[in-house]
C-alpha cells in the first residue's frame, strides 16, 4: 500500500542488502507515491561503512559472464555477486593490483578473492 510518507532505505553495494537510513520521505504533493520502505539508491551499510572508515576496500566477487559491463566497469546494479567478499587495506590493494583504488568497493572476478584467501592461509601458517 502506498502513502505520501515512507522510510528511506539504501542498498549496500558490497553485500547487496537494503537497510534503513533513518530518514523519513515525504511526497510534497501529498500523493500516495511512496512504499512504506522506499529504496532511493546505493550506500554502504553500517558494517561496511565502518570497514571503509578503518581503511579497508571491499573486493566483491562477481561472475563476469552474468554481470553487465559499462566499458571496463560494472555498476552496482549490474554486478552478479557470487557472495564472496574480501576486505583489504587500501595500501595493500595498491601493492597487489598496482592501481590506486579510491572507492570503498571494487568488483572483481572470483579468482581474485580465491587468491587472496590462499595468500592469507599461507601467511597465517607461519
Amino acid at each position: 500500500m502506498k502513502s505520501h510518507v515512507g522510510m528511506e532505505q539504501k542498498v549496500c553495494p558490497v553485500c547487496g542488502q537494503a537497510f534503513d537510513t533513518g530518514t523519513i520521505l515525504l511526497d510534497k504533493r501529498l500523493r500516495n507515491s511512496l512504499e512504506r520502505k522506499t529504496v532511493t539508491g546505493w550506500d554502504l551499510c553500517p558494517k561496511h561503512a565502518k570497514l571503509w572508515q578503518k581503511g579497508y576496500i571491499a573486493l566483491v566477487a562477481c561472475d563476469p559472464e552474468k554481470s553487465t559491463f559499462t566499458g571496463n566497469a560494472i555498476k552496482p546494479g549490474d554486478a552478479y555477486r557470487t557472495g564472496a567478499i574480501a576486505h583489504v587495506r587500501k595500501a595493500v590493494a595498491r601493492e597487489i593490483f598496482n592501481v590506486e583504488m579510491t572507492g570503498p568497493v571494487a568488483f572483481v572476478e572470483p579468482a581474485v578473492v580465491d587468491m587472496l584467501e590462499e595468500m592469507q592461509e599461507e601467511n597465517s601458517g607461519d
